[in-house]
Order: structure tokens, then C-alpha cells, then sequence
């Protein structure tokens, strides 16, 4: 730190606040300090500065380690939303039969100031980790010991609803719903939400096929069953590669999207838009839902409260050429 100081003209104390990120430093002088810093490719004790401060300027994020679409999203912008507010990124996947506490707790032995936990799954109790250090989930409850813990998450059962009453505005007498696996939170709430929506409208609800696994695959063989169907013109997918599985089931049996059946997925993953047809779906906002989480939790690192209520971000419908208005004979037209 003295050959820092030295070479960018301050003090030892200044190049201190500089690498702990701390206020009182005019920018001119924060830039020619880690200018300095990476000529000399100093690099910063952090275990002598955690004994000192108490704090290790990292944070620790649990994910499933998946490769589908939300766990991905959501890791990508907690990585980046960390990043951006000045802390290390550490990981811990569930992966294996490790659970969320077990992750959470190795994150704990290296030395984390606060957990961003990404558990999808209900395992039928809050995720309960023994620390008095911030925890946010992202989907879930979480209990801690120090009762420091807030959930950040995105409104599915009002997504749901939004797709629903979509189908239904353009005269499809019900709708079809192709459920995600349910004991995972989101797959959940989107069969709530769609039964809130059917509910208001008075709507018949048909009987749910066999439960999904977020895959094409499982999308096109509830896509198969429901193409026998004469009076199915509606289907709502868990999310959008289910939503695939059922365009691809659909164009085999001779029923075409929208004229015969219109779909709405969830996710607007990027292929979405460029389908054929292009998918109607529901936007989650991944980036605004890891920047508000780390937003919350370096508040309360700070010492600040967490909000007492889960902190729950809207989504938006993206209408495309999927979805189109049912003919007066029973089966939609293109609009």
C-alpha cells in the first residue's frame, strides 16, 4: 500500500478508502489511485482488512447450478449487479445432492459479508441458515438466526394472469395450461394465476396434463395429447421452451399456431422473438430482479433494515404473432 500511495501522491489512509470503496475521495483522486494500483498490480489483503473492518467485501451467491433459462439469467446479473457494487463474487451450487444451507454454509467458512440465495425448488420448509449475516432469496422464504433476510422476486401468479386473460380478450372460450414441475415456486404460481384468471372470467378449467420439466421435450409430449383435442384453441406454457415443444407438436399433428391453437409461453428467452410464428410471451426482468436483491443486501450490510414484505417486481406481456383472435366457428383467425 505505501508503494500505491507513493506513486499515485496521497496517503496510505486515502488509498485505504479507495480499495474499501468508501465516500470522501473526489474522483479525480480515486481514478489516479487505481491507476496506480493496477501499474503496481497491487493486490489488497483481504483477510488482514476483514480482522480490521470486519468485512470481506464479498458476496455469496447459492444457485442450483442449471442451465435453464431463469437460474442462468438470474446468476448472470447477480455476478454483474455484485461487480457493479464494489463487492467479490463468490459461488455455491446445490448441484450433487448439496443443499441450499450446506452451499450456503461453505460460503460462510470462506468469509462473506452477506448471500444471495436462488432456490427454486420447495423442499417444504424455509431455507434456515444458522448466521446472523444478510441472506436474500429470490424466490422462497429464508430463516436466519439473526432474522436478517428479505425475498426479491418477480410476480408470477400476476404473469400468469396477464396470459390467461389475454387468450381470453380474444374470444378462446378457455384456456389450456401446460404446468412446469410443482414443486418449484414459479411453476406454482403460474397454474394459480391461471386458475385466478379462468375463475374471473367464469371460464371452464380443463384438466391439467402431466406436470413438465421446463423442457421442449415435455412441452411436445402434453403438446400431442392436446392436439387430439378438437376444442383445444388456447394454450398458456410454463414458460417458453415448453411453449417450443408444443409449436413443434402442433405443426405435426396439421394444427397451425395461431390459426388453429393460439400459445403463450413465460420467460422471453431469446430465441422467443425470432420462432415461427413469434411467441407471445411473459418478460421477466432478470436484471432489475439481481440489481434490487444486491441493492437490499448491501443496505443491509450497512446496517439499514430489510423490507418486511418479499419485494415482488412486475412482468410484462409480450404480444406476437403466436396469439390471434378465435373465428366465430371456434378455431382463431390471424389478426
Amino acid at each position: 500500500m505505501t508503494e500505491v500511495a507513493r506513486a499515485a501522491g496521497v496517503s496510505q489512509k486515502t488509498v485505504s478508502r479507495v480499495v474499501n470503496g468508501e465516500p470522501h475521495v473526489s474522483p479525480e483522486v480515486r481514478d489516479r489511485v487505481l491507476r496506480a494500483v493496477r501499474e503496481l498490480d497491487y493486490r489488497p489483503n483481504t483477510a488482514a482488512r476483514a480482522l480490521l473492518l470486519g468485512r470481506y467485501r464479498r458476496i455469496g451467491v447459492v444457485s442450483p447450478g442449471s442451465a435453464l433459462h431463469g437460474p442462468t439469467s438470474l446468476l448472470l446479473g447477480l455476478e454483474q449487479a455484485v461487480r457493479r457494487a464494489g463487492y467479490a463474487f463468490a459461488l455455491a451450487t446445490t448441484r450433487e445432492g448439496r443443499g441450499s444451507a450446506v452451499a450456503a454454509e461453505s460460503l460462510l467458512e470462506q468469509g462473506v459479508d452477506g448471500v444471495v440465495l436462488v432456490e427454486p425448488v420447495d423442499v417444504g420448509t424455509p431455507t434456515r441458515l444458522h448466521t446472523d449475516l444478510p441472506v436474500v432469496g429470490l424466490c422462497g422464504p429464508v430463516d436466519t438466526a439473526g432474522g436478517r433476510s428479505a425475498v426479491v422476486r418477480t410476480d408470477g401468479v400476476a404473469g400468469a394472469r396477464l396470459a390467461t386473460e389475454h387468450l381470453l380478450a380474444l374470444g378462446h372460450r378457455t384456456v389450456w395450461h401446460v404446468p412446469g414441475p410443482q414443486n418449484w415456486f414459479g411453476a406454482r404460481d403460474r397454474v394459480q394465476g391461471w386458475r385466478e384468471a379462468l375463475a374471473a372470467a367464469d371460464a371452464p378449467e380443463p384438466a391439467l396434463p402431466a406436470e413438465g420439466d421446463w423442457t421442449p421435450a415435455s412441452g411436445f409430449a402434453a403438446g400431442r395429447e392436446l392436439a387430439r383435442l378438437p376444442d383445444v384453441t388456447a394454450v398458456f406454457a410454463a414458460n417458453d421452451d415448453t411453449a417450443i415443444g408444443l409449436l413443434r407438436a402442433f405443426a405435426e399433428a396439421g394444427r397451425t399456431v395461431p390459426h388453429d391453437v393460439s400459445v403463450v409461453g413465460f420467460d422471453d428467452i431469446p430465441v422467443a422473438a425470432y420462432l415461427t410464428p413469434p411467441l407471445t410471451t411473459l418478460r421477466q426482468d432478470f436484471a432489475a430482479v439481481t440489481a434490487h436483491a444486491v441493492a437490499v443486501l448491501t443496505a443491509t450490510i450497512e446496517n439499514q433494515p430489510p423490507p418486511p414484505e418479499p419485494t415482488v417486481l412486475a412482468v410484462e406481456l409480450r404480444v406476437r404473432d403466436s396469439t390471434a383472435p378465435v373465428r366465430a366457428h371456434g378455431r382463431p383467425t390471424s389478426r
